[in-house]
This record gives C-alpha cells, structure tokens and sequence, in this order.
C-alpha cells in the first residue's frame, strides 16, 4: 500500500514557484477590520451644540457704537478716526458704566486681517462691554430669482 507522491522521476523534485497568497490575504483582511473598528473611535470629538445660523436685521439704536476696522487695520467709531486701541479702550470704558450698557456693532472689511478685528473685540472685552456684534452682508441670492 504505497502512495505515490510528486513526480514519477527517480530523487527528481519538481520544485513549485507559485507564492501561497492565503496569508497574505488573510493578514489583509484583518488589518481591514481593524481599521473600520478603530476610525470611528479616532475620528471622534468633544461633544458640542453648534449655533445654528440665523440672520438677525439690525436694530439701529442710537446708543449702538458702530466700530468699523479698515483692512489698513484702521479703527474707526462711527466716522471718527481712533489712534489706537489705548484710546478706543478709554472711549469704552465711559460707555461699559452707562445704564443700559450700548451694543457694539463691529464692521470688518472683507480684507482686514483677522489680528486687526481680534484686538477691537479685546479692547470690547477689556472694557466690560456685555454685547457685541458683527454686521455682515447676507450671502448673495443664487436661487435664480
């Protein structure tokens, strides 16, 4: 009861050159389901409510202050030129003590960087303002109406 394995070649081994891919694939297969369990749990964040847009029409009080920051980075109040924000703080802190305490309405030109608005908004909070603002255009209407 002999088997009879390989070639019938006497001590000739055919030698085999194909690569067994089975592990490969099942190596694969694993890191796959590894990484669809693990991004999930990477990808998450604190848990946060985000404001929902919404457009609110300004109402125009006569004791609102219309800051508006040029993109040179100039401050102005109202049309008033302001040196810096030193003097825009002094300015503030007459209007923070005033009952009730006035809006401030900042305008940022479009172009303006971002440090020129940030240090208006500083100078706001340093001098104890409660409510500010930003005034922007609406988006333009691209309804086709």
């Amino acid at each position: 009861m002999g088997m009879s394995v390989g070639s019938d070649g006497e001590g000739e081994e055919e030698v085999i050159a194909a690569i067994n891919t089975t592990p490969l694939v099942d190596v694969m297969l694993v890191l796959l389901i590894i990484f669809l369990i693990t991004t999930p749990v990477i990808t998450q964040s604190a848990k946060v409510d985000l404001p929902k847009e919404r457009n609110l029409p300004t109402q125009t009080k006569p004791e609102n202050i219309l800051l508006s920051v040029t993109k040179d980075g100039d401050i102005y109040w109202n049309t008033q030129l302001i040196p810096d924000t030193d003097a825009l703080f002094e300015k503030l802190k007459v209007e923070a003590v005033k009952t009730p305490q006035p809006e401030i309405h900042i305008r940022g030109d479009e172009n303006a960087r971002y440090e020129s608005v940030g240090k208006v908004v500083y100078t706001c909070q340093r001098a104890s303002i409660l409510k500010i603002g930003f005034i922007t255009e609406p988006p333009p209407n691209n309804y086709g109406g």
